[in-house]
């Protein structure tokens, strides 16, 4: 299986650039993980809804140039459908049995993902109703598939 995880901005922190490689390493038994950045556009502090919409167009386009025809999208949303770790789990085992070799998660930028790609995503995925630091959502997403191979392959992992 073939996952990228396409996120808008560049990882800054060293805390989170350190887990983020500790999950990559841990990931490479189980599948071929990829992250592509793509660039965030400068946005004003106080945006008018236009100003919104141009910065989602823009960041959006990016995200879409990083996505083959042949990729199950999947985008991580507020309102998306919740799931355990168990039914993501099955999800992914899901995609592997049926063929899916290519799959993209989205991590948009701080002021949310464009209306085309959300046209584009296979699934719209939520972790919380809470908003987390977009950078800090590729950690918690790479322990999350990392744990859903675990679970698939019902290997020992720490609850």
């Amino acid at each position: 299986m073939n996952i990228t995880i396409i996120a808008v901005g560049k990882l800054k922190e060293k805390y989170l650039k350190q887990g983020i490689e500790e999950y990559m390493k841990r990931l490479g038994a189980y599948a071929k993980v990829q992250i592509r950045e793509v660039a965030d556009e400068k946005s004003p502090e106080n945006m008018s809804h236009a100003e919104n919409k141009q910065v989602k167009r823009k960041e959006g386009e990016r995200i879409l140039s990083n996505i083959s025809r042949d990729t199950y999208v999947i985008t991580l949303e507020i309102d998306g459908k919740m799931l355990t770790s168990e039914q993501f789990a099955a999800k992914m085992d899901e995609l592997a049995t049926y063929g899916t070799s290519k799959i993209a998660f989205i991590i948009g930028g701080s002021v949310g993902i464009s209306k085309d790609v959300q046209k584009r995503s296979d699934l719209a995925l939520s972790f919380s109703r809470m908003t987390f630091p977009h950078q800090m959502m590729r950690m918690i997403l790479l322990e999350q598939i990392y744990r859903a191979f675990r679970i698939m392959r019902a290997e020992p992992y720490h609850k």
